[in-house]
């Protein structure tokens, strides 16, 4: 007997083949594709993105080779989309939307889905992981808030995604390493055999020098192994802490709080030996940077 397929197996369509589709309203001409299902064209403009999609980057190179694909054949693939207030959301489908308002498209095909919030997160993440859009970090991050938003348990979460319990636990577990050492995976500058060798090192501190070295040695993975049972057999003589920079210590991370509250993002302050240091906002897209750029304009503006 033929195994049974899971719905990540079977694609989105199966998915959304039950859900409600919205009707259309009189200004917007629907059509019917060749399973029946009815299209809409929906002004570009009106179209925006789910800022709780779980894909963050997006790659510019590949955006224009798909809209330079569009401007050839058009798009293939309907979006889909929620209605939102005023605009619609996109659910599937961001790369073609975005492709599509490089080559300055007015409207974009759409299949307009009545979805709640939990079907939303689904879709997107399984639709993310069978094109294998996601980076490793993304990838758990877009785990921890299903299980988080909807209280799933992990075997739950495993079903829905058809993955096994385990390769869900080792994917969240990349969340405990260093956020810079996170970095280096979403920059790719690690892998994900790196990544799990690093989490054999409990301090933060330790796992970003440890990065640092891997990447400047260009170490493998099993080098990387060796490098890390060499550091967790070494005698660990900590030295004494100066209670003034461990003041110094809590204040910084205070302030980064403060920034990061202020902010919208993450934000770190990294020390120097002195006084003097950086301070280092993070963005994960053009529109969260836009929006970014505009805050500080607007504060520099009322001084």
């Amino acid at each position: 007997m033929a195994a049974k397929k899971s719905g990540l197996g079977k694609g989105l369509d199966v998915l959304i083949a039950d859900k409600v589709k919205a009707p259309a309203p009189a200004k917007e001409k629907p059509v019917v594709d060749e399973k029946g299902e009815k299209i809409q064209f929906l002004e570009t403009n009106m179209v925006e993105p789910d800022r709780e999609q779980p894909r963050k980057f997006f790659d510019e190179d590949g955006i224009l080779e798909l809209a330079d694909s569009i401007k050839q054949d058009g798009i293939l693939q309907p979006l889909i989309v929620t209605k939102a207030d005023g605009y619609y959301k996109i659910v599937s489908g961001e790369r073609r939307w975005r492709a599509a308002k490089k080559i300055g498209l007015k409207e974009v095909p759409a299949r307009v889905m009545v979805l709640s919030e939990e079907e939303i997160a689904r879709i997107q993440l399984i639709e993310n992981i069978q094109r294998e859009d996601l980076n490793p970090i993304e990838e758990a991050i877009a785990y921890k808030n299903l299980i988080d938003r909807f209280h799933m348990t992990q075997d739950k979460l495993a079903e829905t995604v058809s993955k096994s319990r385990t390769a869900i636990t080792n994917s969240m577990r990349l969340l405990k390493l260093d956020e810079r050492v996170q970095t280096m995976i979403v920059e790719e500058k690690l892998t994900t055999g790196h990544a799990r060798a690093l989490l054999g090192l409990d301090d933060g501190e330790k796992q970003y020098v440890t990065a640092q070295k891997i990447f400047d040695e260009r170490l493998s993975v099993r080098e990387t192994e060796k490098l890390i049972k060499k550091i967790q057999t070494e005698k660990d003589v900590k030295p004494e802490k100066n209670p003034e920079r461990q003041q110094l210590d809590i204040v910084y991370h205070d302030i980064e709080e403060q920034l990061k509250t202020a902010i919208g993002t993450k934000v770190s302050i990294h020390q120097k030996n002195n006084d003097a240091g950086r301070i280092e906002i993070e963005y994960y897209s053009m529109e969260e940077l836009e929006r970014i750029m505009g805050l500080l304009q607007s504060l520099a503006k009322t001084e």
